[in-house]
């Protein structure tokens, strides 16, 4: 037998490993779950009757063109319809852009620390990231972001809210970087929390996208619309990027499940508006509590808050374990905690309470 092992590609070498926020383990006490921003809600009004009634045609392939949806999609954005793509959640999309515009030796912009599988999907195409550190106040370093573009970079990412700080750029900020950026690199402004987003100088960057053919928007029904479990997100872009997109998209990838699901959760705003807004309070109420606690908190505009807490972030994760709740803890560098149930947001404002107590 041949020792030889299979010849596989060497931009995998090394590649980063995508660390999913940590589910309650099955069984025992009960312990929240507030590591993955996803919504504590269930899906809006008359979606699940929607969902349950399409899995009787699972032996059937999901409509490939997704037309219901981009149709839905249009009249809700007035887009043109030509303009939109689809993918497994924003990420599968985000992946897309990548593909379409990456190769080896060509450069990928973005701010570090953003959402994870920026490195990963650029990696994966054989790209290099080229990552700019944030500022001190967690924010977008913008200039020097602007500063990083040769002519090697191909794609710019902006995770507007960004994860996992949930810091927003101001729309004249944004618009003095996107003046900076040759027209032939494209620009994702990645908002997969735009519906959380209360501050009125963040712009809506489908406002960008009509006056700026280099800008994608990404948008995700993972987050408000809470439905994380099905995978659809989609891109707003001009032709070319939107026509590319759909040539590198999975075909079949989002099921007609999840079509119909984010159709009928489109038709269900008001529902979706009275969701958010109790979000956003309880974002507030728990912002408020762990400033008046003694913390540092970036003011969010997501459904998570950040805490930069260097080496001790191992330490108050175990902490919040012990209590009952699960966070996202980035190593050396802080934790995000996900706004969730006010009985969980109530576990871990007490915890780091008494986390802040014991230190000083």
């Amino acid at each position: 037998m041949s020792e030889k092992t299979p010849r596989l590609r060497g931009a995998l070498d090394g590649i980063p490993s995508y660390k999913p926020g940590r589910s309650a383990p099955a069984g025992g006490s009960k312990v929240y779950k507030l590591s993955s921003n996803e919504n504590p809600y269930p899906p809006l009004p008359g979606v699940l009757e929607v969902m349950t009634a399409g899995t009787a045609d699972a032996n059937r392939y999901p409509d490939a063109t997704c037309a219901a949806l981009f149709a839905e999609l249009a009249n809700r954005f007035e887009v043109p319809v030509e303009h939109l793509a689809t993918g497994t959640g924003s990420v599968g999309v985000a992946q897309q852009l990548v593909q379409c515009t990456a190769e080896p030796g060509d450069e990928v912009i973005y701010a570090w620390r953003s959402f994870e599988a920026y490195p990963i999907i650029t990696q994966i195409s054989g790209a290099t990231s080229v990552q700019v550190p944030l500022t001190a106040d967690e924010e977008h370093d913008l200039d020097a972001m602007a500063d990083a573009v040769t002519d090697r970079t191909r794609l710019v990412f902006v995770c507007n809210p960004n994860n996992p700080t949930g810091v927003a750029i101001p729309r004249p900020a944004l618009e003095r970087f996107l003046d900076r950026v040759p027209d032939d690199v494209v620009v994702v402004l990645d908002e997969a929390y735009r519906e959380f987003v209360r501050d009125e100088r963040v712009v809506d960057g489908i406002e960008l996208y009509r006056e700026r053919p280099n800008v994608v928007v990404l948008r995700t029904f993972s987050k408000a619309y809470g439905l994380a479990g099905l995978r659809v997100g989609f891109a707003v872009a001009h032709e070319p990027v939107a026509a590319a997109l759909r040539k590198t998209a999975l075909p079949f990838g989002v099921s007609q499940v999840a079509q119909d699901a984010a159709v009928a959760s489109l038709r269900s705003e008001d529902a979706l508006r009275e969701r958010v807004e109790a979000l956003v309070a309880e974002r507030a109420r728990v912002s408020r509590e762990l400033i008046a606690q003694g913390w540092t908190v970036p003011e969010s505009q997501a459904n998570f808050v950040w805490l930069r807490l260097g080496g001790r972030t191992l330490d108050f994760t175990a902490a919040c374990e012990r209590a009952g709740v699960l966070v996202r803890p980035f190593a050396g560098e802080g934790l995000r905690v996900t706004v969730g149930e006010t009985e969980a947001n109530d576990i871990f404002l007490q915890t780091a309470g008494a986390f802040r107590k014991s230190e000083y």
